[in-house]
């Protein structure tokens, strides 16, 4: 397992992951998401809403791995959305994120 992925285990376990497209969209609209991860197989409606909603309410968003992987991440059913509500986990996963991109 990749290193932003064992990191979201973490977070998970510190009760710092809201998951589902339900719960992403809730922190989002709450200001409390810190950073959104959309799966790469996620539907392009979804990517598009949560594309929006994050550039409406100025949350940074990526778009990683997939549903599965995020899923079992966080010991959970695939998930094509994950929102992040600590910002030092936010920050860090970002930067793993933005590394793995180069």
């Amino acid at each position: 397992m990749d290193k932003v992925l064992s990191f979201l285990g973490i977070a998970m376990n510190a009760g710092k992951v809201s998951s589902g497209g339900f719960n992403t969209e809730k922190l989002i609209k709450s200001h409390k998401a810190q950073l959104v991860i959309v799966s790469g197989d996620a539907s392009e409606n979804t990517k598009k809403l949560f594309f929006y909603k994050c550039n409406f309410y100025k949350v940074p968003i990526k778009v990683y791995s997939s549903a599965d992987n995020l899923g079992k991440a966080i010991g959970k059913s695939p998930r094509s959305s994950l929102a992040i509500s600590d910002k030092n986990f936010a920050l860090n996963i970002k930067k793993m994120i933005e590394k793995e991109e180069v």
